[in-house]
């Protein structure tokens, strides 16, 4: 299989809906890929929601939506136990958890306790109920969205649930060009109910195993530690990058690289996917924020000071 025609395809399949993001479509298939997950952060209306829908249905793969509210319960996600009066025994009842993509609808809406329900799915791909473990699908991906300008009725992502969040990704407004070719596409329905399944089972099971024959060179670990590192110590942050990040950091290079035609990373992939990786991640010191600092300035300046590694044609 040629993974460079695959990632067209989806590209070219999601773009009926989602006009001039190529590169986002890229990098949430890049965190499929890698076996992440992905927090969708943009102002309403940008076609986060849009963008899972279609991402599931070009895969082929089961999806459920859920909206996260205040009043959403722990047991609303996971499942519970029901008494089969019948039988004369509790009966477990699957949750939306028990899909293949789940897409958390605003899930900064959602309390704490709730949030939390879906961490033990989202690192270990399972959960457990009444004692009980259940597996999760082998495709298992969570794709939640959060509005950044909405404070009121809503309860931030702790660190450590941001930290499960392979990339976060921000979707932007569309140029002026796409945005009338939206608005053409919508005069009578919405072309999402257009789009079919473009790829089958063998296929999405290639895409996930597919970074195995990529290989990584010393001297691009070091740059991805070396730059993990520095923001552990930046005097702007308070709290920096986690060894996770660093992972998801050369597994994110590693499927960049791969979508590229390459069996190899070069710096410029690790820096393609450096933003997505950290930037939800680092948190800014009280001072920082009264001097206006943003965790992009902080991240520029760190990928200014750390050197590129200079990669030999033998060595790759």
């Amino acid at each position: 299989m040629d993974i460079v025609d695959l990632k067209d395809r989806i590209i070219k399949n999601i773009s009926k809906v989602i006009f001039g993001k190529e590169e986002a479509i890229e990098k949430l298939l890049i965190s499929f890929m890698i076996g992440g997950h992905v927090l969708l952060e943009d102002v309403p209306g940008t076609g986060k929601t849009v963008l899972a829908r279609s991402f599931a249905i070009s895969l082929g793969l089961n999806f459920t939506r859920v909206q996260f509210t205040p009043d959403l319960l722990p047991t609303d996600l996971t499942g519970l136990s029901i008494y089969n009066r019948d039988k004369g025994e509790f009966v477990f009842k699957p949750g939306p958890v028990f899909t293949d993509i789940l897409l958390a609808d605003e899930i900064n809406r959602a309390t704490p306790k709730t949030q939390s329900a879906i961490l033990e799915a989202m690192a270990e791909n399972q959960t457990t109920i009444d004692g009980v473990t259940h597996k999760l699908s082998d495709n298992f991906f969570v794709m939640a969205t959060q509005n950044p300008i909405e404070y009121e009725g809503t309860f931030p992502l702790p660190e450590a649930q941001l930290d499960r969040f392979a990339f976060m990704i921000k979707i932007g407004y569309p140029q002026r060009d796409m945005e009338m070719e939206m608005l053409t596409s919508q005069m009578d329905h919405h072309p999402i109910n257009d789009i079919k399944p473009i790829l089958n089972p063998e296929e999405v099971k290639f895409i996930k195993n597919a970074i195995r024959e990529v290989s990584v060179d010393d001297t691009v670990k070091d740059y991805i530690v070396s730059v993990v590192s520095h923001t552990r110590f930046n005097k702007d942050l308070y709290l920096g990058a986690s060894p996770r990040a660093s992972l998801n950091l050369m597994k994110g290079a590693m499927a960049r690289a791969l979508l590229n035609g390459r069996t190899y990373v070069i710096p410029d992939d690790v820096k393609m996917v450096m933003k997505e990786v950290l930037y939800h991640r680092l948190i800014l010191t009280s001072e920082a924020r009264v001097k206006m600092r943003k965790v992009d300035d902080v991240l520029e300046e760190i990928v200014n000071e750390v050197p590129l590694p200079v990669i030999k044609k033998d060595e790759v």
